[in-house]
């Protein structure tokens, strides 16, 4: 439940900690990289302003063109306190989206529609689309290839049995742990290294570690393949990740801000975490989906990618749910992209409807409390769409 709910790579992994210091700070922000450690007021400050932390470093994915419309629609009736509730989870955006109209639309924490959010693990769903797009462009020619196709870098390494589909699914059977509390934990060390001449930093640990399963026969949380699936389309595409994002659905399906994605210590996006959005671009990400990934009139993925991306691909031992292409998965045919401190992205398409939020919960990860909190929330809302329906 635990990893359902951290969906991250903290900061405190992050390959963004070796980078040249950014010359924008302030005296609110934090002076390190570790997340775990900062005050609830350093967070709220840096989680709204990520690229302006010291030792930061990001790339933008540019907007541009008309902006897809996100018009007013009917108050959505609840039947809660939806502001007690935001002040719970310390929620700084929270925003509903159903049938294409805004239903509800809240800020707090010093936050507002004009500002970007730090996604955390809410990128592994941006990532996994751009795997979608690089097969539909024919760049990745096939998800059964083996990943050393792309990444040679791996060849020789216990990922020589591994295909690109269970990157995807985080089925690889490559051994890792990641226990953000144990200092000697994979998500703490890989990009604690040097730096190799001529390689990305995830390449250089991954290929160190050995394999406890056989290829796709196990399921276990992995940060690092992430980071992997990132250098991987790079790799294929000849493009950064925030470039091709931008091309690919930022600009043509109409964002309205620039985003930006955090660099590791080698300059590469850290695919598996880090981009920053507005609240409302995160919910236009939630729209791209529920329109079956068209943006700019043009399907963006290959006509099956939706419904696999979606799906359980792998059980992840929680009753209901499972596990897609880097989306958290429900049998109620509804999906989730989400990060640690309570960023999340929920899509139900049986509804129409689009939930995001950012915030900024007092520890990580609490799957008991704020954690179950927002899961009762998500029923209340699809219960609420529901009983106007039968009206």
């Amino acid at each position: 439940m635990r990893q359902y709910l951290a969906a991250a790579l903290l900061c405190a992994a992050a390959a963004g900690c070796n980078a040249p210091a950014s010359t924008q700070t302030t005296d609110t922000l934090p002076k390190d990289m570790n997340v775990l450690f900062w005050t609830q007021d350093q967070r709220d400050a840096a989680f709204r302003t990520m690229e302006t932390v010291p030792k930061v470093v990001v790339n933008t994915v540019e907007a541009g063109g008309p902006v897809y419309p996100l018009p007013e629609g009917e108050p959505l009736d609840l039947g809660a306190d939806v502001d007690a509730y935001m002040a719970k989870q310390r929620n700084a955006g929270l925003i509903i989206v159903q049938d294409g109209k805004v239903r509800l639309e809240k800020y707090a924490l010093g936050y507002g529609a004009a500002g970007r959010w730090t996604s955390f693990s809410v990128a592994k769903s941006f990532t996994s689309t751009l795997v979608g797009a690089a097969v539909k462009d024919g760049y990745i020619k096939s998800l059964d290839d083996k990943v050393t196709v792309y990444i040679p870098g791996l060849k020789g390494s216990a990922y020589d049995d591994v295909s690109v589909r269970q990157l995807l699914t985080m089925t690889s059977g490559v051994k890792w742990n990641e226990d953000y509390t144990d200092p000697k934990s994979d998500v703490a060390q890989f990009n604690m290294q040097r730096p190799i001449a001529g390689e990305d930093i995830t390449v250089s640990y991954m290929k160190t570690l050995p394999r406890e399963a056989p290829a796709g026969s196990k399921w276990v949380y992995k940060t690092g393949e992430t980071n992997l699936i990132g250098v991987l389309v790079s790799s294929a595409t000849g493009k950064t990740l925030s470039q091709y994002l931008s091309e690919k659905v930022w600009k043509p399906f109409g964002m309205e801000q620039d985003a930006v994605w955090m660099l590791g210590a080698t300059g590469h996006e850290i695919s598996g975490c880090c981009m920053s959005a507005s609240l409302k671009d995160y919910a236009r990400f939630g729209q791209f989906m529920l329109n079956g990934g068209v943006a700019g009139g043009q399907t963006v993925v290959p006509d099956d990618w939706m419904a696999a991306a979606t799906t359980k691909q792998a059980g992840i031992d929680i009753p209901g749910r499972g596990y897609g292409y880097q989306w958290w998965t429900n049998d109620d045919g509804s999906f989730a992209a989400q990060g640690i401190f309570g960023q999340g992205i929920f899509i139900d398409p049986k509804r129409k409807l689009v939930i995001a939020s950012n915030g900024n919960w007092p520890t990580a990860t609490d799957p008991e409390g704020v954690g179950a909190a927002r899961e009762v929330f998500y029923k209340s809302v699809q219960a609420a769409v529901d009983k106007e329906a039968a009206k």
